[in-house]
């Protein structure tokens, strides 16, 4: 799913109604009804609902969901900012069939016309609504909120603490193109629900646009085709990947149709790394995983499942990881049937074991995830990257510190412009970057990016990126020829098995007591979820209430 800027989506809309011939009532009339089936949905106990409308297609969009709430039988009132003479086009045809209709049913829906903020007071009553729907500026809003729709949310924030608020489009006061967290400094309405049509824009991939990371932010197709859908951004959304996991296997399956992942690291005193990616590579459906791991650690790791095999590394007499490791000999019996490599778990980054590590990936053109110290012994020799990218699928997996020391810049300055160093990474050495944190990033090699929307802050813990590491190498294993696919899926049920995991009760039903191992137990879960659900509606943040147990 491609993410598309205002621009974009308005040259999208454009081309819809002009070369597609499909009615711009028509799309509104789409876009309503699926804003008022979203609301019932998710708000079903709301009996009382306050639709505030502005005068662009927006509003049009909410007047129209608000006569087909009335129609369900639901206590709607509607305030227009502004005089009704100022509408044009389909918000004006979506006026005229709301008065229509509130004159002929005027127990089930009333209209208040407010054109000054102190026309608010009188209608204070209004807010002891069960659900406030905000269609006042849609995607071509330039913030700052000003005038009578900053009015509005001031009036809403003082008298409406109860009430849940469902966005269409956007909350007021978002820009549709901003890619920060934050409306940065412009004053915008809460949510509880975000709805918007077609595709996202980069506020729904980037903002936190609700109240909650696990309230809902849902894309609701309306009419344009596929061929309408164009943008420059070069972004896409990782869930759509997804789909690769939910093909059934053959009957005739066997063990080595799903590749044979090969877990590097376990220094002295790091046995949990390499043995939370062993087994979370196991659960992400590799055909067979090995950890190679220093003596002293085997043990320790050997233990976190029967079926893991183990590989001892020869080591120095200071018990760290050898470059001894290269030898011919020892070298084909470590890649020996392997398929997929998953370097850096507890590795340590001693002199010999950087050596061993950087020889391992020249000499071997096999797939590899390299993350943690492999990561940190790639950033000290930034000058042999390009050679062991070169001719291979290698994908890296750094959180912004290790980022910055890859690209030689500071933490600070990753943070701030994360969209561009990855893609310029990525495109520079011809690899795949997983670039960690809020939204993380998934660059491939041709400059595309994938923004991913699942995960929580209960992830910031030890572990969790030993995890994602054994899934990608995982998901490479099973499917070598399609990279970019494999890893974006990967990524995206790392974070979505948390999301599953801390909503529930138990253990690890809390951001503060999740442990890292703790979401491998709904990994099956977020297997079988699907985003999107059967009438079309994709859920690109939270978790839909039909999710399978």
């Amino acid at each position: 799913m491609k993410v598309l800027t205002a621009a974009e989506m308005q040259a999208c809309d454009r081309v819809t109604v002009e070369r597609y011939g499909v009615p711009s009532l028509k799309l509104m009339r789409s876009a309503s009804f699926a804003v008022a089936a979203i609301a019932r949905q998710l708000f079903s106990d709301a009996h009382r609902v306050l639709v505030l409308c502005g005068r662009g297609n927006n509003g049009g969009d909410g007047m129209m969901t608000a006569r087909l709430l009335a129609e369900a039988g639901l206590q709607v009132n509607t305030i227009l900012l502004g005089a009704p003479d100022g509408l044009k086009g389909d918000a004006a045809a979506a006026w005229e069939e709301l008065q229509a209709f509130a004159h002929a049913q005027r127990q089930q829906s009333s209209i208040h016309l407010v054109t000054s903020a102190e026309e608010f007071l009188p209608l204070n009553a209004l807010l002891q609504a069960d659900l406030i729907i905000d269609a006042l500026v849609g995607t071509g809003f330039q913030p700052p909120l000003r005038g009578l729709p900053l009015a509005a949310l001031q009036w809403v924030e003082q008298g409406a603490r109860e009430a849940k608020i469902l966005a269409i489009d956007l909350p007021s006061g978002w820009s549709a193109d901003i890619s920060a967290d934050t409306a940065e400094g412009s004053p915008a309405f809460p949510a509880d629900a975000v709805v918007t049509f077609t595709a996202p824009k980069p506020a729904h991939v980037f903002g936190l646009l609700t109240r909650g990371l696990s309230d809902p932010v849902i894309i609701a197709p309306i009419g344009s085709p596929n061929e309408a859908i164009i943008s420059n951004l070069g972004l896409h959304w990782s869930g759509s990947s997804k789909a690769i996991a939910d093909v059934e296997r053959p009957a005739n399956s066997n063990k080595g149709m799903y590749g044979h992942v090969l877990v590097i690291g376990g220094s002295s005193g790091k046995s949990g790394a390499p043995a939370m990616s062993s087994l979370a590579a196991m659960r992400s459906g590799a055909g067979l995983v090995t950890a190679a791991v220093t003596p002293s650690v085997l043990p320790l790791v050997a233990a976190i499942a029967p079926e893991l095999m183990t590989h001892a590394l020869a080591v120095n007499p200071d018990g760290e990881i050898s470059a001894g490791n290269l030898h011919p000999e020892r070298l084909e019996a470590l890649l020996k049937r392997i398929t997929v490599l998953a370097i850096g778990p507890g590795l340590g980054t001693e002199p010999q074991t950087a050596e061993f590590v950087l020889g391992l990936l020249e000499q071997s053109r096999l797939s590899a995830v390299v993350d943690a110290d492999g990561l940190n012994i790639l950033a000290a020799n930034p000058n042999r990257i390009a050679a062991i990218a070169k001719g291979r699928t290698l994908v890296l997996t750094p959180h912004p510190g290790e980022m910055a020391r890859l690209a030689g810049k500071k933490t600070a300055e990753i943070e701030a412009d994360r969209i561009n160093i990855a893609r310029d990474f990525a495109t520079k050495y011809g690899l795949t970057l997983v670039l960690k944190g809020w939204r993380t990033l998934i660059a491939h090699p041709d400059g595309q990016i994938a923004v991913n929307t699942t995960g929580n802050p209960a992830m910031a813990k030890g572990g969790s990126g030993d995890l994602l590491t054994g899934m990608v190498a995982a998901m490479l294993a099973q499917h070598p020829h399609d990279v970019a696919r494999a890893v974006e899926t990967a990524v995206y049920l790392h974070g979505l098995a948390a999301d599953i995991t801390v909503r529930e009760p138990g253990i690890g039903g809390d951001q503060h007591t999740l442990l890292a191992t703790d979401s491998l137990a709904n990994l099956y879960r977020a297997f079988h979820y699907h985003p999107q659900a059967e009438n079309g509606y994709v859920w690109l943040q939270g978790i839909s209430p039909d999710l399978g147990s």
